[in-house]
């Protein structure tokens, strides 16, 4: 694509594109991001502290379990509702997210979630998948009050709490074969399975063949799941749209970079009235 001299959604009007979005995408719907500007430094928990021990466990379903609350209550914005209208016309021939909090699927959107739900939980050990909201039922049970004791405390966003003192609390096995239980998402010092990672690098791929466009919305692209698709577009000479507020590490290899809003930027490419935007 040519880079026009101002630029805003109508500049990507009709161009087929692959989407892939950060935690900035859902700010808008009352869930903080890691890295955005004025964001505190948060550090989650790596898949290695997770299975170091009963304790780390036990610190992180008690944050989850007062944070899900919170999150499952979150609704999809304006960026989601517009992005599954581009979806729906046929414009976007991928959507794939960084986020595992769910609102692109809650909007309409078939979104490849590179790191997984937080509304799935796997046994380490049996592999098998259950409901994230039947595993609430059941730490409901085994701490009863805990969250309402804790409703003042800082949500982060994985959709867990800045919470330091979570002795007491008690955490169930797999109903299955008692193994260890985990969110079903990709933590820091996992891979991501490696079909996820072939289907976007399809897609992005396909850019070159289509003219298409690699556009990034609210994502600082700091880790490598999501700059590498920026990386392969720009080796490939796909154009690169980065609409962030703040630098993101792919700012350099980017055709087009824009300091704005998600959902404003979206809603101007959809070209949806306001209403529809609120969800009215």
């Amino acid at each position: 694509m040519s880079v026009p001299s101002s630029f805003d959604g109508h500049s990507l009007d009709g161009q087929p594109l692959v989407v892939l979005t950060g935690a900035g995408l859902s700010t808008d719907s009352g869930i903080p991001d890691y890295r955005g500007p004025g964001a505190p430094v948060r550090m989650p928990m790596t898949f290695g502290e997770f299975i170091s021990g009963p304790g780390a466990r036990q610190r992180y379903w008690a944050r989850s379990h007062v944070g899900w609350g919170r999150m499952k209550r979150a609704e999809p914005n304006a960026g989601h509702r517009a992005l599954a209208a581009l979806e729906a016309r046929g414009q976007v021939r991928l959507l794939i997210t960084q986020n595992v909090d769910g609102l692109h699927e809650a909007a309409g959107s078939n979104a490849l979630a590179l790191h997984g739900r937080i509304s799935d939980v796997i046994c380490l050990s049996c592999r098998t998948v259950s409901s994230r909201r039947s595993l609430q039922e059941r730490l409901e049970e085994l701490n009863p009050g805990y969250a309402e004791a804790h409703r003042d405390v800082l949500s982060r966003p994985d959709g867990d709490v800045e919470l330091d003192d979570t002795s007491g609390f008690v955490v169930p096995d797999c109903i299955v074969c008692d193994g260890v239980l985990k969110p079903d998402v990709v933590f820091f010092g996992e891979n991501v399975p490696a079909e996820r990672v072939q289907r976007a690098y399809a897609a992005v791929e396909g850019c070159a063949e289509n003219g298409g466009v690699l556009l990034v919305v609210g994502s600082s692209l700091t880790v490598m799941s999501g700059l590498r698709f920026v990386k392969r577009a720009a080796k490939l000479g796909v154009a690169v749209v980065i609409v962030n507020r703040g630098t993101t590490r792919g700012d350099d290899l980017a055709t087009y970079k824009l300091e704005a809003g998600a959902s404003e930027f979206l809603g101007d490419l959809a070209g949806l009235g306001q209403e529809t935007l609120r969800g009215a």
